[in-house]
């Protein structure tokens, strides 16, 4: 009889999962591809712990994930830590404690599991993997256009199809309703507009900023397209100086990789909050989710600047070429040349238990070969019964 008071041990909290054979393996391939790629252009691998104190934890970049981040007390000293829901912030701590007298630019990256109290949307996931970037030090259109075209050349490794980027400047919006004092219900209403994309709302609330909002929540698409309409609309001196920006950092990747897709959206302010300058999310053809999200912020106790952005596994998984799992070879006992063939890229599977069948037991571990002679022999495809 099922006790069906007892809960099953494979069921987990909302939002957490294993990641079972062969996809665990395959994801951390490719990650460490992605890494391998990071650690060319002279970004060097860190690696934070997943608990720390709140109060570091939340300072500078952090408080932006507040609402996130699991707590609980140290037993030792009684103090409250939290567990990371973003690992940015605390590379952010490790670049203004550990690293602060290290040379600028300082580059920095890393691969790591987050989690978060709420569920991230679409997969409502608590268990969030993280793989990434931070450039520290210059605040220039240049070290904008490196995170987005090293994070290019890395999506490319893992054979991302259709790769595309899309530059937003989180500030611009924000700077033209200040300019124009517009606030409380009327600020709130029209940002709920343009976060919607609701031209009509946008209209109806935009005030004497309708017919600038309007024109550019159309002027959303390829980049060319969208810096020309920023170029000729008259904007408030600071929305000017950050388009222009805008421009810039584009300017610098094209400068590097013409051939690479880029589009613009003016008006998006959506991302991580403590987003101050160009930030830049990652698309594929081939999926909905984005895969990744980057852009400018002020880093660490010292606010210094700095960017750039984080891949997502899960993500990538969906869309980025499979990584095929190694061949399984079974290795009755007293056989010899196992060594050999793991190293031609083999996971060798010993025998530990008796077997009358080898060729049976070998498909029992679902092993594809079986070593003879110091040869790895495939097993003959069995046929299926027709019915």
């Amino acid at each position: 009889m099922i006790d069906l008071t007892t809960p099953s041990p494979a069921l987990l909290p909302a939002g957490l999962r294993d990641l079972l054979p062969p996809e665990a393996e395959a994801e951390a391939a490719l990650v460490e591809n992605l890494m391998q790629v990071f650690g060319g252009h002279g970004y060097e691998r860190v690696a934070p712990p997943m608990l720390e104190f709140e109060d570091s934890l939340l300072a500078g970049a952090g408080a932006a994930v507040a609402e996130q981040i699991f707590r609980l007390v140290d037993s030792d000293s009684h103090r409250m830590m939290g567990v990371r829901a973003d690992i940015t912030p605390q590379i952010g701590r490790i670049a203004s404690s550990r690293l602060v007298k290290a040379a600028r630019p300082l580059r920095l990256s890393y691969a790591g599991m987050c989690l978060r109290t709420r569920g991230v949307a679409p997969e409502m996931a608590r268990q969030v993997a993280q793989v990434g970037i931070e450039l520290i030090g210059p605040d220039l259109p240049e070290a904008d256009g490196e995170i987005v075209l090293v994070a290019a050349e890395a999506l490319h490794r893992v054979a991302v199809p259709g790769l595309s980027f899309d530059l937003t400047m989180p500030a611009l919006v924000p700077a033209l309703l200040d300019e124009a004092g517009i606030t409380g219900a009327a600020r709130s209403a029209l940002l709920h507009a343009l976060d919607r994309k609701d031209a009509a709302a946008v209209a109806a609330h935009g005030g004497q900023l309708a017919g600038i909002l309007t024109e550019l929540l159309f002027a959303a698409g390829a980049a060319d397209q969208a810096l020309s309409v920023l170029e000729r609309t008259t904007l408030s001196p600071e929305a000017l100086r950050l388009a222009r920006r805008l421009a810039a950092s584009v300017l610098a990747i094209r400068a590097r990789s013409p051939e690479l897709k880029l589009t613009v959206d003016p008006v998006e302010f959506r991302g991580f909050r403590y987003h101050t300058g160009v930030s830049v999310t990652a698309y594929s053809e081939g999926g909905a989710r984005e895969l990744g999200r980057g852009g400018r912020y002020l880093s660490g106790a010292n606010a210094e600047p700095a960017t750039g952005i984080t891949l997502f596994p899960e993500a990538l998984a969906e869309v980025a070429l499979a990584v095929s799992p190694k061949q399984r070879l079974f290795v009755p006992k007293g056989q010899n040349g196992a060594d050999s063939l793991r190293a031609a890229g083999f996971a060798t599977v010993a025998q530990l238990e008796p077997a009358l069948d080898l060729e049976a037991e070998a498909r029992r571990l679902r092993c594809s070969h079986i070593l003879r002679n110091g040869v790895a022999v495939a097993l003959p495809v069995q046929q299926t019964e027709s019915k």
